[in-house]
């Protein structure tokens, strides 16, 4: 299991993660930030599978009518500064958040010890990604409004085969 580690600016990724990105094509990396500035990361692959969740757990842990999320590949994730002032929640599942000690930002999502999602709202810049999927509308708060044509389901996603 390959965790993520703080490392210079100018880190990359490993040799093999960046000959296959750049065989593809796909390498830009995507960078992004807490708040105050002071935690910074860099993600050398794309954002897949952006979601958000409306359930009344999500709103009080991204401080919002919902989550914003997209999973990256753990081993294409580096801390590029801060990883010091990281502080963790780890619910029973063994899944968690990561937050900035400073502004209190949320950044990524994590499972032992792996970041699995970013948070929309810290990464820089425009992404080439949008929200495929809106889930647990049916408990969104009251005040919110959902935008017409968004897929969007009640609670969990039906299962894919």
């Amino acid at each position: 299991m390959t965790k993520a580690t703080p490392v210079d600016p100018g880190a990359v990724a490993s040799p093999k993660t960046i000959f296959r990105l750049s065989v593809m094509n796909k390498f830009v990396p995507i960078t992004g930030e807490c708040f105050c500035g002071s935690v910074k990361y860099r993600v050398y692959g794309k954002l897949r599978d952006a979601k958000s969740c409306h359930c009344s757990r999500c709103r009080k842990a991204f401080n919002a009518q919902a989550s914003a999320v997209a999973f990256v590949a753990p081993d294409e994730f580096v801390w590029l500064s801060g990883e010091d002032l990281l502080t963790s929640y780890i619910g029973v599942d063994g899944y968690g958040l990561q937050f900035c000690k400073n502004c209190g930002s949320t950044l990524c999502t994590i499972y032992e010890d792996e970041v699995l999602q970013v948070l929309l709202g810290c990464v820089d810049g425009e992404p080439d990604i949008e929200i495929g999927q809106h889930f647990f509308v049916g408990s969104k708060a009251s005040w919110e409004v959902m935008p017409p044509g968004v897929v969007q389901f009640e609670e969990w996603p039906p299962e894919s085969d």
